[in-house]
């Protein structure tokens, strides 16, 4: 069971989450709170597998929840919760150390699926912020990736996560290197494996050593 505390604000959003949620065998809602002051305090303790958590709090955001949380809670997985798809908001999120990035317009399905794939090791968020995101760490500016970095990757695997830096989507990658997709998904995951990372957004971060 996937345990789960929800950080939001807005009691008609809180409690649509807390139903969708509650309605899943799968999960477990350990919590739900209205400002990042109080998850910050209570969370160490709970220790939930996964925080669905709103940008914009009163007092502290939801991106300096996760700042502070992550190296205290290292094993739990963020996901931002927002009405606003905005570059900015979605890169302080995922330097804070979040995950996933989802918006408030998602349906009740979508969101399940959603922190499934989270708690799986997946970095859910819109096709749209994907391809933003990862093309702009490809952006010209961009460091290049270190030599360390690739004496731990074979020739495909650095392929493979060059071509998801620059925003490719799975099936792109593969008819691009004549693979199946279960072949991508499974050089994917040696990646993560050899560079100690949970998810591709940390993976293409790693490579260009956006900290």
């Amino acid at each position: 069971m996937i345990s789960i505390c929800i950080i939001e604000d807005i009691p008609d959003i809180r409690e649509g989450l807390q139903a969708i949620i509650e309605g899943d065998a799968r999960f477990n809602l350990l919590r739900c709170f209205t400002d990042a002051e109080t998850a910050i305090a209570q969370l160490p303790a709970l220790q939930p597998d996964v925080v669905l958590a709103d940008i914009n709090l009163p007092g502290k955001s939801g991106i300096d929840c996760v700042l502070e949380m992550k190296p205290v809670i290292a094993q739990t997985q963020f996901i931002m919760f927002t009405i606003y798809e905005d570059n900015d908001q979605v890169f302080e999120a995922l330097k804070a150390g979040a995950s996933g990035y989802i918006l408030k317009n998602t349906t009740p399905e979508k969101i399940i699926d959603s922190l499934v794939e989270l708690y799986q090791g997946g970095s859910p968020m819109s096709p749209k912020i994907a391809r933003k995101v990862l093309s702009a760490f490809n952006a010209p500016n961009t460091e290049r990736p270190e030599q360390s970095v690739n004496d731990l990757l074979s020739k495909r695997e650095q392929e493979v996560l060059e071509l998801l830096s620059k925003g490719f989507l799975y099936k792109e990658i593969a008819d691009k290197l004549s693979i199946s997709i279960s072949t991508v998904k499974r050089h994917l995951n040696s990646i993560y494996t050899k560079l100690q990372v949970q998810n591709k957004v940390e993976a293409v971060n790693k490579l260009y050593k956006r900290e």
